[in-house]
């Protein structure tokens, strides 16, 4: 289980300044175990040592190298205690800490015991700062403690500076500097790692989402156009099938027509998930026109046949489409229509298709039943509607829906064609076409 982090300031009478300057936000708000365990057994060492070496039981405390080495008191050892003991708060206060231990130390060192297990403790905090901080701002706190502590240590060391124990500061700064560099070093991989594997999953469950949602948006498209053809030619063929039989049979064949259609469209999309999950079905015919405006003159037949007039204007260059782009022109007019036989009652629509140089523009109106003076905000329309404003927006483009003021009802998209968006179609074209 993780430790609590939580921001806790310093007391509160230091001023706000050094509050801000010396508190990490995150740290631990009391001393975890590890770090009271670490701080306990190096302190232990330190006031071990410093005892031992300079006691008066001891005889190579006397002389060597002909100094006498003085005995260590009761306060020294308090220095070297306190040096200790704030250890446990080196993730909480790092750079307070160090002060705080540095400062024992030189306190410690000035009146001559030389006893070189003390030096630990600064050392200690430094490998936090080290891993806390930039390794130029680490590389700095660890030259300024070293300096001060060889300034403390060396007018009053007996046995000058060149005893092990004068040398054994920086040694001991520079090997703490490395191993929290090491260690921060690591904990970065680590880290990296981990938000790496939790994009990557994100990524992954985008991705689905994204697919689950151009699936529902197909599948709308073509059983709602598919279902909206047949309601109406059924209802005709059952007004015309006494009276004027010929007529019904007009409606029978388009009802056959609509059905066939829908049904390979249906099995192009179902072969893309027996695909993807490969139970070994076999694809569609890959021969099969895919939706796209190259199949507006049969849509706009089947729709003609349900009983609908419309007219199709195209002007500008026509030429090939992006993917993405295409599919998004040809669904929208179909659902615009498929929208218009089902609500609009007596009516008849227009279909423009405008190939510009940057963009291509689709708009489809109507004379029927509209909602004058009404427009239709994103958002609050139905699966059609909405999925035509997500197919626009796919293609990088814009979409309007709304009434006319001379009544009936209209939809315009404007999708993009620059370099941009057709390099992302390019990308995207491969996965479109295996979706139809």
């Amino acid at each position: 289980m993780g430790t609590e982090l939580q921001t806790r300031p310093l007391p509160g009478w230091l001023p706000g300044w050094a509050r801000r300057a010396w508190t990490e936000p995150g740290g631990p708000r009391r001393p975890p175990a590890r770090d009271i365990a670490i701080a306990g057994a190096v302190t232990v060492v330190a006031l071990l040592a410093a005892y031992g070496e300079a006691h008066p039981t001891n005889p190579s405390a006397y002389f060597t190298n002909g100094h006498h080495l003085p005995h260590t008191p009761t306060p020294a050892l308090l220095l070297v205690l306190l040096g200790g003991v704030v250890l446990a708060w080196r993730n909480r206060y790092p750079r307070l800490v160090l002060c705080v231990a540095t400062a024992a130390v030189v306190a410690y060192s000035l009146p001559g015991y030389v006893n070189g297990a003390p030096v630990l403790l600064p050392a200690l905090a430094l490998v936090t700062i080290a891993t806390r901080f930039p390794v130029r701002v680490s590389t700095a706190w660890a030259l300024a403690v070293t300096l001060v502590l060889m300034a403390a240590t060396a007018p009053s060391n007996p046995l000058g500076t060149y005893s092990g124990s004068f040398w054994l500061i920086p040694a001991d700064n520079a090997v703490a500097l490395f191993v929290g560099i090491a260690i921060a070093n690591r904990s970065y991989v680590h880290t990296a790692r981990v938000q790496q594997a939790r994009q990557a999953a994100l990524d992954a469950q985008r991705r689905v989402e994204e697919e689950r949602l151009r699936i529902a948006r197909e599948l709308h498209d073509v059983v709602a156009h598919t279902m909206a053809t047949i309601t109406v030619q059924a209802a005709a063929a059952t007004q015309l099938l006494r009276d004027r039989p010929d007529e019904a049979a007009e409606s029978l064949k388009a009802i056959r027509a609509a059905s066939k259609d829908g049904l390979r469209e249906l099995r192009a999309i179902l072969d893309v998930l027996r695909t993807a999950t490969g139970d070994g079905e076999e694809p569609a015919d890959p021969t099969q026109p895919t939706p796209g405006l190259s199949r507006l003159d049969d849509l706009v037949t089947g729709v003609r046949a349900a009983g609908l007039p419309v007219t199709v204007t195209v002007t500008g260059r026509r030429r090939k489409l992006p993917a993405v782009t295409d599919l998004s022109a040809f669904r929208i007019i179909q659902e615009a229509l498929t929208n218009t036989l089902r609500h609009a009652g007596p009516a008849t629509a227009a279909v423009t298709v405008d190939y510009g140089a940057s963009a291509i523009r689709v708009e489809v109106t109507d004379t029927g039943r509209g909602l004058p003076g009404h427009a239709v905000p994103a958002g609050t329309a139905g699966h059609g509607l909405r999925g035509m404003r997500e197919r626009a927006a796919a293609a990088g483009g814009k979409l309007e829906i709304g009434p006319r003021p001379a009544g009936g009802f209209r939809v315009a998209a404007t999708l993009p064609l620059d370099d941009h968006w057709l390099a992302t179609a390019d990308t995207a074209a491969p996965t479109q076409k295996a979706a139809r």
